[in-house]
């Protein structure tokens, strides 16, 4: 699709009308499931031979208000976990596997058996329980010792991602059918190795996000290839990537508007997805980089290329896109660029985007309920990359009101936004498998146990960290029971 045709069809598409409501079934093999991470849950963070990773660093020896040393302890509490999603009647649970729990090092030369057998108590648990596992390899905890080598800024991080993808497949490939490898690159990379607001807090804008997001693709294509090769005629199952991604609507039916919104998309989609699809990053965002660079005086662009051996090797490598998606920004063009000397993501983007005050608020600055943007991007990403099939691995709504068991607003906000998810599988024809609430409950959102996600309330007062269902809970079991979108 050339420029002239993607901004012409975003312009249509921007007049979608927001549909009523629709509480027709979800088809028969669609599945419903609700999310975790390890690092965000499991606590137990020395016990057995865990090793260190970046946020147990981080959180200790930059005197954090909050850790992650106990967290929901659910490596203790596991099958109280479990009793829930089977409370839930969901099919499935994405979890993450911690890779400093399965090896303290971060290399394969020492395997911690007691993390092993953790995830295969977990996953025995989920399967006597007729509850799928959906599984993410790595959910944000790099191993410390991997992290002081460079983690993703030592190319030999493909693989060290590699050989700890392996183990994986070989410890638990038999009873996993659908795995994920990186949970959100964009935050992982820029937040990490960019702007430095989450570990391991480096700052390096304008390279550092570049290189982070080159090695990270080029990992999951090694493990992709791994799995193929290796497992997949045996285990029969499929390998994903999870990217986070906003709606970005033009504010306006104005050329340049509808193409900021464009470039917004592709330097999410366009960094991460595309060269796992047809090996390559967007041109958009190559030619965009390769301008600002020139222009700052720089010999060779700071998205650094991929060889064509590695763009062979890249792509095709994925079964399905994982999609996080919570909200939706308004989007304009730049009038002019503010400082071009600037480098970084947000700033190589050259767009501006805002939130209406007037849109519902959640419990976090950037979580606007904005429904309508979910149906939007499904059908961006089916037009964009020839419809492929989707899971969505994220979705929910956060409040921070202490002991909130009547979550009305997190009752909406679901029921909107599947209302939506419904509306692009039967009107647009989106090929969406699956949809995963986050979160099964209240957990550590990385810095703070005082943002709330969860359909079960934990009292993180209690050395028990006793659970109590909430009445989204109780909503989102009708759901899933009914496997429609239902009135309370």
């Amino acid at each position: 699709m050339n420029i002239a045709a993607v901004f012409f069809h975003l312009a249509a598409f921007t007049l979608l009308k927001v549909t009523a409501l629709n509480t027709k079934p979800f088809p028969k093999d669609f599945k419903f499931g609700v999310g975790t991470s390890s690092f965000q849950i499991e606590g137990a963070w020395n016990e057995d031979g865990k090793g260190e990773n970046i946020w147990d660093y981080i959180t200790h020896t930059r005197h954090w208000n909050y850790t992650g040393d106990v967290a929901c302890d659910s490596y203790h509490k596991y099958k109280e976990d479990v009793a829930m999603l089977k409370e839930l009647g969901v099919n499935h649970y994405r979890f993450s596997l911690s890779w400093s729990r399965l090896l303290p090092t971060g290399f394969t030369n020492k395997v911690n058996e007691a993390g092993v057998q953790y995830y295969k108590n977990l996953i025995k648990e989920l399967k006597d329980n007729g509850i799928e596992p959906l599984v993410t390899i790595y959910h944000w905890d790099m191993p410390q010792p991997l992290q002081d080598l460079g983690g993703f800024l030592n190319d030999n991080f493909v693989d060290w991602f590699g050989d700890y993808a392996e183990l994986c497949f070989e410890l638990f490939g038999d009873d996993v059918s659908n795995w994920l490898t990186f949970n959100e690159p964009g935050i992982v990379c820029v937040f990490g190795y960019g702007v430095a607001w989450i570990p391991p807090n480096i700052l390096g804008q304008g390279f550092g996000e570049y290189m982070c997001g080159k090695n990270l693709v080029l990992a999951h294509a090694r493990a992709w290839h791994i799995y193929d090769t290796k497992f997949r005629a045996k285990q029969k199952g499929s390998v994903g990537m999870v990217t986070v991604s906003d709606w970005y609507e033009p504010n306006s039916n104005k050329t340049e508007d509808i193409q900021a919104a464009e470039v917004a998309l592709q330097f999410v989609w366009g960094l991460y997805i595309k060269p796992l699809i047809d090996g390559d990053y967007s041109s958009v965002v190559k030619e965009q980089m390769a301008r600002r660079s020139k222009q700052q005086g720089f010999k060779r662009s700071r998205l650094t290329e991929f060889t064509k051996e590695q763009q062979t090797y890249m792509s095709g490598t994925l079964d399905f896109i994982g999609l996080n998606h919570y909200t939706t920004y308004l989007v304009g063009a730049q009038e002019s660029d503010p400082d071009p000397s600037a480098m970084g993501y947000f700033q190589d983007v050259e767009v501006w985007r805002y939130q209406p005050d007037d849109w519902e608020q959640g419990g976090q600055d950037f979580l606007k309920v904005v429904p309508w943007g979910m149906r939007k991007l499904l059908k961006w990403m089916k037009d964009t990359f020839n419809n492929p099939k989707i899971i969505i691995t994220e979705n929910g709504f956060s409040d921070n009101k202490q002991n909130l068991l009547d979550d009305d607003r997190r009752i909406n906000y679901i029921k909107n936004y599947l209302s939506n998810v419904r509306d692009a599988i039967e009107i647009d024809g989106v090929n969406v498998a699956a949809y995963t609430l986050w979160s099964l409950m209240d957990n550590y959102e990385w810095g703070s146990y005082d943002v709330k996600y969860g359909l079960y309330h934990v009292d993180f007062n209690s050395p028990n960290r006793t659970r109590t269902m909430k009445k989204s809970a109780e909503y989102y079991k009708k759901v899933v029971a009914t496997r429609s979108v239902v009135e309370e």
